[in-house]
Parts: C-alpha cells; sequence; structure tokens
C-alpha cells in the first residue's frame, strides 16, 4: 500500500504540473481546452466546468491537454474539414503555439528548480566535511588504481578540494570526458595518481568512500524476517553475533552464510543500543536495503531568499547534465540500459525508500524525476512534446503546414511505441524486482 500511495503522490504531482503548464498556457492565449487528462484515453471518470472537461483516465503513462484544433493524444480530426476558429491551436500566432507546447516541460524544469529552491532555503546545503578516504571497496576501479584506506585527497586536477562533495563532484563530472590527476597527502607524503578518462562511471561503483562510514538500514521489506523483528530504516548495524561490521559487503557476506540460522544483529537506534535476533531465509536474506551512511562532521552553508535562487538554478542544471550526460553514456553503450531505466514499480520502490528517509529525500527524488520526465518529453519523438514542437519549426522554417494525415499517423506510431516501451520497461521492472 505504501508503494501505490507514494507512486501515485510522485507521478500525480509530476504529471498534474506538467500538463497545468500546457493547460494555463492555452489559456493565457485565448486557446479553448477541450480535456485535460491525467492519464492518456479511454476516460475513467471526471467532471466538466465550462468548456473544460476535467478527468482521470485509464492509461497511466502520462497526461494530456487536448487543445481545440490540435492533433494530439485523443487522435481527434473532426476540426480539420471546418473553418479554423479564432480560440483553436492553429488559428494562433506561431510563437504561442511553441510557448503551449513547451508549457509542460517549463513548469517541469520550474518545479525542480523550486524544489531545490525551497530545500537550499529550509535547510541550507550541507557537506561532509572531510577530504579523507575512509574505505576502498576491493576490486573496484579506485583499488585497483592505487587508492589506500587514509589518503587524503588534496586536489583533483590542480583544483583544491574541501569536502567530500568537491571530491566527488570533480571525479563523477570531470572525468566523463577527461582523465584526472589525483594529488594525494598519504601519510605525510605526496602521491599522485592519474584516473583515465572514463573510470568513473554512474552504473559502476568507483570504490572510494570517506571515513566516518556506518552500515545502515534504508529500506525493510515487509512480510520479510527483519521487518517481522522490528528492525527499521535508519538503524545502524554494528556487529553480528559479535562481529564488528565495518562494510554492507561484509554484512551481506554474514547473513547470506548463515540462511536458515539465527543471527544477532547488533544495532544502534538513536541513543539505544539493542540485540535484535533474526533468520535469514533461504535465500540468505533477511529483508532490507542497506546504505554506507557517512556519520562525521557537517559544514552547513546557510541560504537567504536571494542567495538560494542561483544555489537552486545551479543544482538544476547539474542534475539535467547528469541525466543528459547518463542518456548519451546509454545510447554509447557505456551503460547498462537496462539496469539503469525504471518504470512504474521501480518508481514507486525509491519513492517509498525516498519517503522513508524524510521529506526532504522525498522532495529531492521527486525533483531529480521531474527533470527527468522535462528531457524526456522535450525529445523530438512523435507524441511527445518535442514531436509536436519539431512540427512546428518544421512549420515555421518552410512556411507550410505539415499535412494533417502525416501528423496523425506519427501520432498512432508515436503512442504505440511508448505503449512498446511501457510495456518493456514494466517487464523490465518485474525482472529486477
Amino acid at each position: 500500500m505504501a508503494y501505490i500511495l507514494y507512486f501515485i503522490i510522485t507521478v500525480g504531482v509530476l504529471v498534474l504540473v506538467h500538463e497545468f503548464g500546457h493547460f494555463i498556457a492555452a489559456k493565457l492565449s485565448g486557446m479553448k481546452v477541450d480535456t485535460f487528462s491525467i492519464g492518456f484515453p479511454p476516460r475513467a471518470f471526471g467532471k466538466k466546468i465550462g468548456d473544460t472537461d476535467y478527468c482521470v483516465s485509464w492509461i497511466p503513462i502520462g497526461g494530456y491537454v487536448k487543445i481545440a484544433g490540435m492533433i494530439d493524444e485523443s487522435f481527434d480530426t473532426d476540426f480539420v474539414n471546418k473553418p479554423p476558429q479564432p480560440n483553436e491551436f492553429r488559428s494562433r500566432p506561431m510563437y504561442q503555439r511553441m510557448i503551449v507546447v513547451s508549457a509542460g516541460v517549463i513548469m517541469n524544469f520550474l518545479l525542480t528548480f523550486l524544489i531545490f529552491y525551497g530545500i537550499n532555503l529550509a535547510n541550507g546545503k550541507m557537506y561532509q566535511a572531510t577530504t579523507t578516504v575512509g574505505m576502498v571497496r576491493s576490486n573496484t576501479p579506485a583499488q585497483k588504481l592505487g587508492f589506500e584506506s587514509g589518503d587524503r585527497v588534496v586536489s583533483i586536477n590542480g583544483k583544491a578540494v574541501r569536502n567530500w562533495e568537491n571530491v566527488l563532484t570533480d571525479l563523477y563530472l570531470d572525468n566523463v570526458a577527461n582523465p584526472l590527476s589525483v594529488k594525494l597527502d598519504r601519510g605525510g607524503k605526496i602521491a599522485d595518481i592519474t584516473v583515465p578518462k572514463g573510470a568513473v562511471r554512474p552504473d559502476k561503483d568507483f570504490g572510494l568512500y570517506p571515513n566516518h562510514m556506518r552500515v545502515q538500514i534504508d529500506a525493510v521489506e515487509p512480510g520479510m524476517p527483519a521487518s517481522k523483528v522490528g528492525i527499521l530504516p535508519g538503524d545502524y548495524v554494528l556487529s553480528v553475533d559479535g562481529q564488528s561490521v565495518t562494510t554492507d559487503t561484509q554484512l551481506v557476506e554474514i547473513v547470506k552464510s548463515n540462511k536458515g540460522k539465527s543471527i544477532q544483529l547488533g544495532i544502534e537506534r538513536g541513543n539505544e543500543e539493542k540485540n535484535i535476533s533474526v533468520m535469514p531465509n533461504s535465500d540468505g536474506k533477511i529483508g532490507v536495503g542497506i546504505v554506507m551512511a557517512y556519520t562525521g562532521p557537517i559544514e552547513r552553508l546557510r541560504y537567504n531568499v536571494i542567495s538560494a535562487i542561483p544555489a537552486g538554478f545551479d543544482q538544476t542544471v547539474g542534475a539535467t547534465g547528469l541525466l543528459l550526460k547518463s542518456i548519451y553514456q546509454m545510447i554509447d553503450g557505456k551503460v547498462s540500459f537496462t539496469k539503469s531505466i525504471g518504470g512504474p514499480i521501480k518508481i514507486a520502490q525509491l519513492a517509498t525508500q525516498s519517503a522513508e528517509m524524510g521529506l526532504v529525500s522525498f522532495l529531492g527524488f521527486m525533483a531529480l524525476l521531474s527533470i527527468s520526465l522535462a528531457v524526456l518529453n522535450i525529445l523530438p519523438f512523435p507524441a511527445l512534446d518535442g514531436g509536436h514542437l519539431a512540427f512546428l519549426v518544421y512549420e515555421s522554417i518552410f512556411r507550410r503546414e505539415v499535412p494533417t494525415k502525416v501528423k496523425l499517423v506519427a501520432q498512432q506510431i508515436g503512442f504505440a511505441v511508448l505503449l512498446l516501451f511501457m510495456a518493456f520497461v514494466i517487464y523490465n521492472d518485474i525482472v529486477h524486482f
């Protein structure tokens, strides 16, 4: 039920904001709006107010606003053989039509900015105040390149780093296109490591973690052993049967090796430490998601109503850049397509997990999903906003309208492809559930 609830909240808000962008832009441009729908046809239920039918439709892969005089997801062409009316899409100036088509994407970008702006204004920005390596995972690029626990990162490509966020940003953003020169303080002596171009990838663990990291439960699966004995998200795992636990992989290996046997977890919850007995199932699982959580010193940068604006803008641009780079790497084959995409099940899982971590985490997830919706919608593909925009660009350049039959067929093909793609991502979700 939690998965369903948070999925409805997340997708409902994003689709509502997106479609409201089209709706309000059309209204302000003097266009008649026939339908405002969450979901694609057929119509499930709704209410007509004035000229507009506000409804929910059965196919939950987005939504649409039906504007009079426009060929869209409804495939309505009844208006084609009638004289153009002043309040129809086709009768309005080209710039207004382009604004209406782009307004949904603009609203999603605006939503992302407002979320980041609000988070920065309310909480400021927190930085992990360390540049010291606490753990280097085995068999990862970081280990193979020679990083060691205890190294203090001094600079990357000659640029000094002040906190762990600086380290991650320079590694993950700059290494996409360039090799990196990392200067380390290793026990009072300077060591240099060259990170080859492309060695740091978003789909692969580079293996470098700061000091002050601890194993934390970030999700508990209902009905599984951990849930039944009262283990909660946010708990820190200190030990298993008295053996100290320092990494998530160590915990996984210990639990797997005790299938069907009762083990005692040393748990820290708030200021209290307790021992909880739990029995891994026949698959060697207790039903928890675990992360390496930072518990060291934090730097907090405070913002006011003015300074939070560029901070929110920078985060929006940064999130967009990372998404575009991820898409490029999928196209280039550097990132697994099936492991990188997610459908309704994956969204529900991530939305629930982020909500369990707190409101800020949930809003941050929604902001990133909003950016994804904006970027994917602006792609020049039929049935997406970018497809409509491509037709308008063609018309403005060549001074003639794309034939109605071409638009209709393109919409039908595009919609069919979207349905097939949705079926694929749902299947992919189930396979990786």
